[in-house]
């Protein structure tokens, strides 16, 4: 997952430089372009952080007992990530990523730092397990936070409810944001990736940021999403819109318009690159 975070900082920047020399109405200044990129760029990693370590904590049987899930959870991390030191008490794992020898690294993505999760129910019509990180890192980024997570075996999307606090360990810089997000597997299924809609929130060094998902769809092997749109809204209550469509099996088209001005980039993917 690593890959994805980059995508919005590479396309802002783009609608950066290729905006710069054109006259008339602009509407977004330099400045407010490189926030966002800044601002965009972290709030998507801690979101990507986050979301695949929800990923690997949801392979248990729903319908049995709490602490059977738990335990479930808790043998299945271990074997994906022997690096994690895991306890188990009652319906409760805590897991110290980095604390053992062996890789710490799935999907793409490394970790560190302490994940806590409690399967508070887990009924075949109602599932719901919390999330809590304590300086839970990779390479770049720290987060703390919570985040409650919720889904039913009839109906597979999952609810999530986040609130996270981050921070950039090469310069110190932060972050606070929320979120309510509805994620469904792809057609193909979750291995292949998820749809997503929803909102997230966050403040940074400049204000409040806002962006609105709708009918995003993620792969986890592509760069950026295949299909959707986000709205950025920036703490001048501007508005960048992006939109996804993918144009060939290894090339997607991002297009990003703000006012008057539309750009169209192609990203090209590689198949099999996690």
């Amino acid at each position: 997952m690593t890959r994805r975070i980059t995508w919005m900082g590479t396309m802002l920047a783009a609608l950066l430089l290729a905006g710069a020399g054109v006259g008339g109405c602009q509407a977004l200044t330099r400045g407010e372009a490189s926030a966002a990129l800044e601002e965009a760029s972290l709030d998507a990693e801690a979101i990507s952080l986050t979301s695949g370590s929800i990923e690997i904590t949801t392979d248990f049987t729903i319908g049995d007992a709490v602490e059977n899930a738990a335990a479930e959870i808790a043998t299945f991390v271990q074997t994906q990530l022997p690096c994690a030191e895991i306890t188990v008490e009652a319906a409760t794992i805590t897991i110290e990523y980095g604390a053992n020898p062996g890789t710490c690294t799935y999907r793409g993505q490394t970790y560190g730092g302490i994940h806590q999760i409690t399967v508070m129910r887990n009924a075949m019509d109602d599932v719901i397990v919390s999330h809590r990180w304590e300086d839970f890192h990779n390479d770049d980024l720290s987060v703390t936070g919570t985040a409650m997570v919720t889904w039913s075996f009839a109906d597979p999307s999952r609810h999530v409810v986040h609130e996270l606090t981050w921070t950039r360990q090469s310069d110190g810089r932060q972050g606070t944001g929320s979120g309510d997000r509805i994620q469904r597997p792809l057609a193909e299924g979750l291995l292949t990736g998820f749809s997503e809609d929803g909102t997230r929130q966050w403040e940074g060094e400049s204000g409040t940021w806002t962006l609105d998902i709708e009918g995003v769809e993620v792969r986890w092997v592509d760069a950026v999403p295949q299909a959707g749109s986000y709205v950025l809204t920036t703490p001048a209550s501007k508005m960048l819109s992006l939109s996804f469509s993918r144009s060939a099996a290894t090339t997607i088209t991002v297009t990003i318009s703000s006012g008057m001005q539309t750009y169209d980039f192609d990203v090209t993917t590689l198949p099999g690159d996690v």
